[in-house]
């Protein structure tokens, strides 16, 4: 695997920050960011974060294992415009069982624009829960993967 840490964003002191420009082609036809690319934002941010704690998707696909969103939980605060720089904040609240549940933020400067929960749950081949592997559940025990500040 290539080293693209210079674009995967950074862990920070209790989770994952990534910054994303928003593109004319993330908002509708008010200039405002459409809804749903707030998703797209935040599954970047989630799989960054996991990418720069050495759990990637594809060595887990490799084992017919796949993360899936199981209930997101959004708070739509204020809007994001075209060029705006968004910081995605994520942080890991419990890791234990089969999912993951994490607090997402997605901010531009010092305005809250989204908060969210999202729990994810990793699936086998079948589509059944599978319990978290050991290094998985580790990887979120490190100081920067800590606990989310409420």
């Amino acid at each position: 695997m290539s080293d693209d840490s210079a674009i995967a964003g950074r862990l920070v002191d209790g989770g994952h920050e990534l910054r994303q420009r928003v593109y004319f082609e993330d908002t509708d036809f008010s200039g405002r960011v459409y809804h749903a690319r707030y998703l797209h934002f935040m599954e970047r941010g989630r799989s960054d974060y996991l990418r720069l704690l050495g759990i990637h998707h594809r060595e887990l696909a490799k084992d017919g294992m796949v993360f899936a969103v199981r209930r997101m939980a959004i708070d739509f605060l204020r809007p994001a415009l075209i060029d705006d720089v968004l910081t995605i904040r994520t942080e890991c609240r419990e890791a234990s069982g089969a999912r993951i549940v994490l607090s997402q933020v997605i901010s531009r400067e010092e305005d809250r624009l989204v908060d969210a929960i999202v729990t994810v749950a990793l699936i086998g081949p079948r589509g059944q829960a599978l319990r978290l592997p050991a290094g998985v559940r580790a990887a979120f025990q490190t100081p920067q993967a800590g606990p989310a500040r409420p």
